[in-house]
């Protein structure tokens, strides 16, 4: 799905999980990549050079919380300024399926509702606002990529799964802290690698969902992990159960062909290989 004829890409929030693999993605394909962390970003607004297909992966993850104003930068105050200081062939804002936490459907023209009093909406509300901004945007190459929990290698432990493996690795044994029928949408970092530059410089539509389209429960991966490594597995008592809506993944998988995850059967590998696993900061809560 990356495009077949050499392109050039700036990707934003290089240095982190999904921006770093997406760089190497890019240039092991054959094309011009510009990597640009958050703090030389500043730099790249005042050139007013032209920064051809952009992709735009600055964001916060699991501490968003602790850190209301560094959110609100991430995911409106700057995007708000590369559309309006970058000059760019494309423009592609990542988001999260996690906007769909309080919503009865899950395509991308479902109405969405969220709770600005409840801290864990803040995350939501402020994509939604970045969203909001690029939507409004008359350029139609400007899209935005609601992304779903992110699995892959090399990745922070500071989230539900990485932090999962890390116990059971460090201690054979790993208690969930939700209950066994929670369940949510995980997709593998190859095929967010391999969509999102198709996405940024074809897509026929300005919002896509980006997921596996259909849930793993606690109670799948909780097998997986005990009959591959023998680890002890326990739910805690009273846990409450959280259920993310399955996302509708119609308008991907009629355009590109879908996401093509599965983490049940991938989960083995990875931790065998000994790599991390990571998702999006829609997970982070799971383990606390």
């Amino acid at each position: 799905m990356v495009p077949h004829a050499p392109a050039a890409f700036t990707v934003l929030g290089a240095s982190g999980f999904v921006g770093g693999a997406l760089v190497a993605a890019l240039e092991r394909a054959g094309h011009r990549v510009r990597p640009v962390t958050r703090g030389a970003l500043p730099v790249l607004l005042e050139t007013r050079r032209n920064a051809d297909h952009v992709i735009d992966c600055i964001g916060l993850t699991g501490d968003f919380r602790d850190r209301p104003n560094d959110t609100a930068e991430a995911h409106v105050g700057i995007t708000a300024r590369c559309l309006a200081g970058l000059r760019f062939d494309s423009f592609l804002f990542l988001s999260s399926t996690r906007v769909y936490a309080r919503a009865t459907a899950t395509h991308e023209d479902a109405h969405l509702a969220c709770a600005p009093a409840d801290p864990s909406d803040l995350y939501n509300l402020t994509k939604l606002a970045g969203e909001a901004l690029c939507l409004a945007d008359p350029r139609p190459t400007v899209r935005v990529v609601r992304l779903s929990n992110v699995y892959g290698g090399d990745m922070p432990t500071d989230t539900f799964l990485g932090q999962l493996l890390r116990e059971g690795s460090a201690t054979g044994a790993v208690r969930f802290r939700q209950s066994a029928n929670s369940s949510k949408d995980y997709v593998s970092l190859a095929a967010v690698t391999r969509l999102l530059p198709a996405i940024a410089t074809g897509g026929r539509h300005r919002l896509y969902n980006l997921a596996a389209g259909r849930n793993t429960s606690h109670a799948a991966i909780a097998v997986v992990l005990r009959r591959r490594f023998g680890w002890h597995i326990d739910f805690a008592p009273g846990a409450s159960t959280v259920r993310f809506p399955p996302i509708d993944t119609t308008r991907l998988t009629g355009e590109f062909g879908g996401a093509l995850s599965n983490l049940s059967a991938d989960l083995a590998t990875l931790v065998a290989d000994g790599q991390e696993v990571q998702c999006s900061p829609s997970m982070s809560e799971a383990a606390g």
